[in-house]
């Protein structure tokens, strides 16, 4: 059983927003008491300054690469040695975020021999909570109530983005949703994604 305090935790993620959109509010809470890494590839600079201020919203340190690709992802995650990673799910109906969530997963494996990091892997949610294989199984549902004010402030960095028209409503709607399965105003959901075989039990995400 892990302890009762998080580890460091390093998200990575096709897009500046994404993770403000998918996992805001638990990226917010898990900072409060552990380090938090969000990963991106570079975009353009109005992009890239958004994502800067997302992340600090989130209380998160940004590190943007030139491209997400495997060496790459194997060097952040030798580099940071984090004790859970967040990513897409491998069958999102998005291709940059399948390709992103192939690209960690396969990455995994050495950083976890050679450190025994990370220890836990989950994949996110996605748009509407569908997949290209039907709806998202929550392993783990986080109650985001606390900071879900932070998610959507942080979300509302990203101006170039149609956050208030689209992106912001569909985060609401699927914060309110998760929360009503286990009985508050938000939550975000989540899918544990075995590491070499393992599903270790954890107190926390």
């Amino acid at each position: 059983m892990s302890s009762a305090v998080p580890g460091s935790l390093l998200a990575a993620f096709a897009h500046p927003d994404d993770a403000e959109l998918w996992a805001g509010a638990t990226l917010a809470l898990h900072a409060r008491c552990a380090a938090v890494t969000i990963v991106v590839p570079h975009r353009d600079d109005l992009r890239d300054a958004e994502a800067c201020k997302g992340a600090t919203v989130l209380g998160a340190e940004l590190r943007q690469v030139p491209r997400l690709d495997h060496a790459t992802m194997q060097q952040v995650l030798l580099e940071a040695e984090p004790d859970v990673v967040i990513t897409h799910p491998l069958n999102d109906v998005h291709p940059e975020h399948r390709a992103v969530a192939a690209t960690v997963l396969a990455a995994v494996p050495e950083p976890r021999i050679a450190t025994g990091r990370p220890s836990r892997f989950y994949t996110c949610d996605t748009y509407n909570s569908l997949t290209l294989d039907g709806p998202v199984r929550a392993d783990v549902i986080v109650d985001a109530t606390a900071t879900f004010d932070t998610k959507m402030a942080a979300l509302r960095e990203h101006v170039s983005q149609p956050i208030e028209q689209h992106f912001g409503p569909m985060a609401e709607n699927l914060g309110r949703l998760w929360g009503a399965r286990i009985g508050t105003r938000y939550a975000e959901a989540f899918t544990a994604v075995p590491i070499l075989g393992c599903l270790p039990s954890a107190a926390h995400l």
